[in-house]
């Protein structure tokens, strides 16, 4: 009898802990299934139809996806490679670049890290304004640009070069700014990783014979730190793939030149709130999220700790 009462007891319990732990999950939830659980499905269905935003969509089965494989020359010419280049230095260089800088900020003391760290993480706050400050001066097309002054100077060019409107140049500035402004969230989750590196680690690793700085980065710091490591590396990816704005905002215009900078993101809102077809923009998004995901799942793979 008394097993029994101690059975029902036990079974209240874990409804009772159940219960709770809904509750608790219930705010989360909600604004997920609101802003992302729900657009995501919402895409998915329109990209499937043919709507203008006027007219009620339409229903055209795969016409989207085909068309955008097959008859999307400008995707297909240069929306793919400006965005597989663009990302593929991007994401892993800003990731790597994160770490190292990172551990360069760790090894000096809290007061001036503390100055360092907020210097090196404000380019991602404030990155739309500083772009239009700073690098839009350094790279003007005209004489009073900085990096033509300087190379007139030195005599090293005839004539200023247009930078920001030339196809052959727009790309690498793109990616130069987008590694200026690497270091956000991801950044900040990589030195708090280093930090909390168990010390005793280190020193029993060199009871054992590790002889320099570098062996104890590579089999101490970064097989510590790797669900940091994961997270930097797929905010990283999803950075990369999500900020199609720099060449808008340096080009001045959407297309950018010769479609030079052009995006993925650059076409869906070409498509979206210039052309108004929003099936095909849906298709597009739906392509960009198996993007994101198949790089997000090989970033996992690298990072995830076997058992």
């Amino acid at each position: 009898m008394k097993a029994l009462t101690k059975k029902r007891y036990r079974r209240v319990n874990r409804r009772e802990d159940y219960l709770t732990s809904m509750l608790l999950l219930l705010p989360y939830l909600l604004l997920f299934s609101l802003f992302i659980a729900i657009p995501v499905l919402i895409a998915i269905g329109l990209s499937f139809t043919y709507f203008d935003v006027i007219k009620t969509p339409e229903l055209v089965g795969v016409s989207n996806y085909i068309a955008l494989l097959t008859q999307d020359e400008i995707f297909l010419k240069y929306i793919i490679p400006n965005t597989f280049k663009y990302a593929l230095i991007v994401g892993p260089g800003g990731c790597i670049l994160s770490f190292v800088l990172a551990w360069l900020v760790t090894q000096i003391q809290a007061v001036p890290r503390t100055i360092l760290t907020l210097c090196l993480y404000m380019p991602s706050m404030v990155g739309s304004l500083m772009i239009q400050v700073v690098w839009k001066t350094i790279f003007s097309g005209d004489q009073r640009g900085l990096l033509n002054a300087f190379l007139l100077s030195r005599g090293w060019i005839d004539s200023p070069v247009s930078w920001l409107l030339s196809p052959e140049y727009l790309l690498t500035i793109m990616i130069l700014v987008a590694l200026w402004q690497a270091m956000g969230i991801g950044f900040l989750a990589m030195i708090a990783g280093i930090l909390n590196v168990n010390e005793e680690l280190y020193e029993a690793a060199y009871v054992d014979g590790m002889k320099n700085r570098f062996q104890e980065v590579v089999y101490i710091t970064i097989p510590s730190m790797k669900p940091q490591m994961m997270f930097s590396a797929v905010m990283a990816i999803v950075n990369a793939f999500n900020t199609g704005w720099i060449g808008p905002a340096l080009a001045g215009s959407n297309p950018t030149p010769d479609y030079s900078g052009n995006l993925i993101l650059n076409h869906i809102e070409d498509y979206a709130f210039s052309r108004y077809e929003m099936g095909y923009a849906a298709a597009i998004s739906v392509v960009l999220l198996l993007m994101i995901a198949f790089f997000s799942k090989v970033a996992g793979k690298l990072f995830t700790e076997k058992d």
